[in-house]
C-alpha cells in the first residue's frame, strides 16, 4: 500500500492542542494515551484513506475507539488533508467551511 502525505488544516492543529491540553490537565497519562490514538489514526489514514466512510462533503471520518473524538479528512492531489480533530458532542459538521 502506497503511503499518502498527510497536511493538516490549522483548525485540526488548534483542536488537537486544545484537547491534548484538557486531557494533560487531568492525567497525564491520558494525554500520552490520546495523542498515542491520533497518532495511530493518521498513520492508518495515511496507508488505507478509503477504509473510513464518506461522510459529510465528501470528506471521510474514522472515528477514536477510546476517545470521543473523530478524524475528519479528505484527499486532495493524491495527499490527505486532514480538516478537523472533531468532538463527538460539538455541532456535526461545524468544520465545513474548512472545505472551501
Amino acid at each position: 500500500m502506497t503511503r499518502r502525505a498527510v497536511h493538516f488544516h490549522p483548525g485540526a492543529i488548534a483542536e488537537a492542542r486544545a484537547a491534548a491540553k484538557w486531557y494533560r490537565e487531568r492525567n497525564a497519562s491520558a494525554a500520552e494515551a490520546f495523542l498515542a490514538e491520533l497518532d495511530q489514526a493518521v498513520e492508518k489514514i495515511s496507508e488505507t484513506h478509503e477504509m473510513w466512510p464518506q461522510y459529510i462533503g465528501g470528506a471521510r471520518r474514522l472515528l477514536l475507539r477510546r476517545f470521543p473524538f473523530s478524524v475528519i479528512y479528505r484527499e486532495v492531489s493524491g495527499d490527505i488533508e486532514i480538516i478537523a480533530i472533531a468532538h463527538g458532542r460539538r455541532k456535526p459538521g461545524y468544520w465545513k467551511t474548512r472545505l472551501i
